[in-house]
C-alpha cells in the first residue's frame, strides 16, 4: 500500500495510506493522540512498578518512542511487545518528524522476534503476528497495558468485533487497561460485553472529544 507524509497540527508527522482513505494518527496532532490515548491514560494509568505493553498496530512505533520516553522519566520497568503485520520500511521511516532520536532508531534498529533491551528500563519485542495467535492454549494473565491502535472500525472492521476483546480480556492481568481512540457506541458495547469494566474519558487537545478506557477488573 502506498504511504504518504503528511504533518499534524502539532506539527508532528503521520502517514496517510490512500488506499484505505485513513491516516495513522489523528491530523489534529499525532503526537499529542498517541502521548494523551496510550501514554497518559493507559501506561501512566497503572500502578505497577514493570508494567507489560501489548500494543496492537505497531505502525510508526511513535508509541513504542514515548512509552520508552515515560519509563525512563517515571523509572517503570516496562516490557513492551509491538505487533504489526506489515512493517513499515526505514527510508519511510526517516521522513518522520521524531526519526532523528536516537532512541526512535534505536526501536526499530531491533531485531523482530527477539527481545531486545533499549537502555535499563525498557525491553521490547517487535513481532509479525496476529494477536489472537500469538499465546494460543496459555494465555492468562500477561499484560497489564493494551494499546488498541487498529485502523479505524470503518476501515478494518474485522479487528474490532467482539471474539478479539474476548481474547485480550483474558491476556490481561486483573487491574490492566486497554485504552483506544475510538470512543464509538458500539465498540464501548462490546468491550462490555466482554468484561471490561469502560469509562468515556476526554480526548487530546484540539483532538477527538472523547476516547476509551476500558479496565480489567477481579471478579
Amino acid at each position: 500500500m502506498q504511504r504518504i507524509i503528511e504533518y499534524t497540527d502539532d506539527g508532528s508527522s503521520t502517514l496517510f495510506v490512500p488506499e484505505l482513505n485513513e491516516h495513522y494518527h489523528s491530523v489534529k496532532g499525532a503526537r499529542a493522540e498517541s502521548q494523551h490515548v496510550f501514554i497518559d491514560m493507559g501506561l501512566k494509568y497503572v500502578q505497577t512498578a514493570c508494567p507489560r505493553v501489548l500494543e496492537i498496530g505497531f505502525g510508526t512505533g511513535l508509541n513504542a518512542f514515548l512509552s520508552l520516553t515515560a519509563a525512563s522519566e517515571t523509572g517503570k520497568k516496562v516490557h513492551y511487545t509491538g505487533l504489526e503485520i506489515y512493517p513499515l520500511e526505514w527510508d519511510i521511516l526517516t521522513k518522520l518528524t521524531y526519526s532523528g532520536d536516537p532512541t526512535f532508531r534505536q526501536i526499530h534498529a531491533a531485531a523482530w522476534e527477539v527481545e531486545t533491551e533499549i537502555g535499563p528500563c525498557f525491553t521490547l519485542l517487535k513481532k509479525k503476528a496476529d494477536f489472537t495467535e500469538i499465546h494460543k492454549g496459555n494465555g492468562n494473565g500477561r499484560y497489564d497495558v493494551v494499546y488498541f491502535d487498529a485502523f479505524a472500525p470503518g476501515k478494518q472492521p474485522e479487528m474490532w468485533e467482539r471474539q478479539r476483546f474476548d481474547y485480550l480480556y483474558a491476556v490481561m492481568n486483573d487491574g490492566g487497561a486497554l485504552t483506544t481512540y475510538c470512543a464509538k457506541g458500539v465498540i464501548r458495547r462490546i468491550l462490555q460485553e466482554a468484561g471490561f469494566v469502560v469509562e468515556r474519558l476526554p480526548g487530546p487537545p484540539g483532538g477527538k472529544r472523547e476516547i476509551l478506557r476500558a479496565v480489567k477488573y477481579p471478579i
